[in-house]
């Protein structure tokens, strides 16, 4: 049986929502007070919904991790809208295997690391704000850009993308980091997408539509 690791809080909390999300979480509550003591039901109502619905969707659960060897997890949750190789890749030199990710307002939006090794480069993007399962949303929507390279030498690239609500992407990450397998290192907010690519010659477990869970899902083997 695999063993299994469960990585350290990226909200450095017990409460399992990130911290940053605080601020707006309780300007929704205390406006859904206010108009509970003005006794307006129906706004009240409103705003009530909409602060569960934000805490809702900057939930930030606790995910067991595999220590199998050369295991590459999904660094998003979501479902796999593309898998295809391709020869030139903007964020990598060679041939790679490209797997995009999509995540809808209703999937936990916290990103994880892939693989272990270490942060090689950053490249951020500012750019447009299509539907993030456009295939063309890659390189024209805003992005950050995520470079790892392995202890064996190989690199791996995840990208974080905003998509047609999406307008910040949060990344708490530095070139020359070590970081490990399922580590918390940002997230997207309000629906978006991630793109990994992968060495041509990974052994991939995951097949288009497949319903993946950062930092649990395997998405393939490095061999």
């Amino acid at each position: 049986m695999d063993k299994l690791s469960w990585p350290g809080s990226f909200s450095q909390t017990n409460i399992p929502i990130v911290t940053y999300s605080y601020p707006l979480i309780f300007a929704f509550a205390f406006t859904t007070l206010i108009f509970a003591l003005l006794g307006i039901v129906t706004i009240t109502l409103l705003f009530l919904v909409c602060t569960f619905f934000i805490c809702f969707f900057f939930r930030d659960p606790e995910r067991i991790v595999t220590d199998k060897k050369d295991a590459v997890v999904s660094p998003a949750d979501g479902r796999i809208i593309l898998i295809k190789e391709e020869s030139k890749s903007p964020f990598l030199e060679g041939t790679h295997i490209k797997i995009s990710i999509f995540m809808s307002v209703f999937n936990v939006h916290v990103n994880r690391i892939p693989y272990t090794g270490k942060v090689t480069e950053t490249i951020y993007h500012p750019g447009r704000f299509l539907p993030a399962n456009f295939d063309k949303a890659s390189l024209q929507n805003e992005h950050n850009a995520v470079i790892l390279e392995t202890k064996n030498g190989k690199q791996l690239c995840m990208v974080q993308i905003a998509g047609l609500i999406a307008r910040r992407i949060i990344s708490k990450i530095q070139i020359g980091e070590v970081v490990s397998r399922g580590q918390r290192f940002g997230m997207i907010c309000f629906g978006s997408r991630v793109d990994i690519y992968l060495p041509c010659d990974t052994k991939l477990a995951v097949k288009l539509g497949s319903k993946v869970t950062a930092g649990s899902s395997v998405l393939g083997y490095l061999i």
